[in-house]
Parts: structure tokens; C-alpha cells; sequence
């Protein structure tokens, strides 16, 4: 599966856990785990209040597809 965003990678910088984001975001733990395997994508309002609770730009939270083209 390719990767698309950068949620797990980021969470491991930062110290954080999915169980953490669940809490915090007030999600499903099953979601939250889907996101951070690239198995489905959040929505972007979801990517935003990630990038909100991390303190961080949501754009550190995608991978580039430039250089895949």
C-alpha cells in the first residue's frame, strides 16, 4: 500500500501513541489505526485538528507526490 500520509511517523517523533489520538481526537481507536496504516485517509478537517493537537503545519503530515510523477 503506498503511503500517503506521514500520521505514525509523526506520532513516533512526538512520543504519542494512536491510543493517545483516539483520546484526544475523540475517535474511534479502529479509525485512528486505519489512518496510521495507510489503510484508509482522514478527512482533511481531521488531518487539521491532528496537525491542531501535535502543533505542527499539516502539510508536515502528507507525503510529497512530486517526485513520484
Amino acid at each position: 500500500m503506498k503511503q500517503i500520509n506521514r500520521l505514525k511517523v509523526v506520532l513516533i517523533e512526538q512520543n504519542k501513541t494512536g491510543k493517545w489520538s483516539a483520546e484526544t481526537l475523540r475517535k474511534n481507536k479502529a479509525a485512528i489505526s486505519y489512518w496510521y496504516t495507510n489503510e484508509m485517509q482522514p478527512l482533511l478537517e481531521a488531518l487539521a485538528s491532528i496537525a491542531n493537537v501535535l502543533n505542527i503545519d499539516v502539510k508536515y503530515l502528507l507525503v510529497s507526490i512530486k517526485n513520484r510523477i
